[in-house]
This record gives structure tokens, C-alpha cells and sequence, in this order.
């Protein structure tokens, strides 16, 4: 007579079901998140500060960048003054309401801008931003905005 129990054999703990899990989470979390173009910058550029932002989003647009140096760039490509006008020549042509976006350096003078902007406004694009980043220390980190009653002082 064998009055013993017969022995188990012991517990195993399959991991399948948890990494099928794991995996389906890890899937889930990388397709709903957003991913930012601004973090992925080829050019390093400090833009000034503004105390105000206005996102501005269009289908039809043109990164236009001005590295400290005065060098320019359209999407990252180094771009002569000859070929950036025959560059914006043919986006007048596609869709002139195409905006075109400039993110000068702050250290970039205001005329190489503007010069920017006339080559631009020449060529028949007058959509145009300047792009700028939000000021996080208060203030609009310069002099202060004008407010519109302001007039200019008489000599």
C-alpha cells in the first residue's frame, strides 16, 4: 500500500504571454507618440525670444534658415543667393500663397533678413514668417514691444 501522494512536479512560470504583452505596449506607446521636427536640426541656430507665440501651420511652405554666420539654408541645404532665387522662383510658380518660414539666427544682422525677405517678396512670395521661440523668463528679453498708441517721439 503506498499512502504517499504522488509529488507534483514543480511550478513553471511561462514567459510567452508576458512579452507578447510587453511588446504590444511598446507598440502602442511608439505609434501614439508625436514625434517634433525642431528636435532634429542639422544647423545650429538661436533664435531670438518672443513673449508671444503664434504656431503657424500651412500646407504649402519653405524653411528658409540663416545661420550665424549669414550662410543660407533652404531645408538644410546650403543655398547661393542665385540658386535660392531660382529655388523661390518655382514655388511662386507652383503656389504663390505658399508661406515661407525664416529662422535667423539672433545674432544674424537685421539687414541679411531683410535681404532674405526682398528675395522672397521678389520672386513673388509675400506669405512670410519669422520664426522665433517662446520666451520662458518673462519679458520679451529685449526692448519692449511698442503698444499701439505709440508714435514716434517728434525731433
Amino acid at each position: 500500500m503506498n499512502f504517499r501522494k504522488p509529488r507534483r512536479a514543480d511550478p513553471a512560470v511561462d514567459l510567452t504571454p508576458l512579452i507578447d504583452i510587453i511588446f504590444q505596449l511598446v507598440l502602442f506607446f511608439m505609434v501614439s507618440t508625436s514625434f517634433t521636427q525642431a528636435q532634429v536640426e542639422g544647423i545650429e541656430i538661436e533664435l531670438p525670444k518672443s513673449s508671444t507665440q503664434v504656431i503657424l501651420t500651412e500646407k504649402a511652405e519653405l524653411r528658409l534658415k540663416v545661420a550665424a554666420d549669414g550662410a543660407v539654408y533652404l531645408d538644410d541645404a546650403p543655398m547661393t543667393l542665385s540658386a535660392l532665387r531660382a529655388r523661390l522662383r518655382d514655388a511662386a510658380k507652383a503656389d504663390p500663397s505658399t508661406l515661407v518660414v525664416i529662422r535667423a539666427d539672433a545674432s544674424v544682422g537685421h539687414g541679411r533678413v531683410v535681404a532674405v525677405m526682398d528675395l522672397a517678396r521678389a520672386q513673388g512670395l509675400s506669405n512670410l514668417a519669422i520664426a522665433t521661440e517662446a520666451n520662458t523668463a518673462g519679458g520679451s528679453g529685449g526692448a519692449p514691444a511698442p503698444s499701439a498708441g505709440d508714435a514716434p517721439a517728434a525731433p
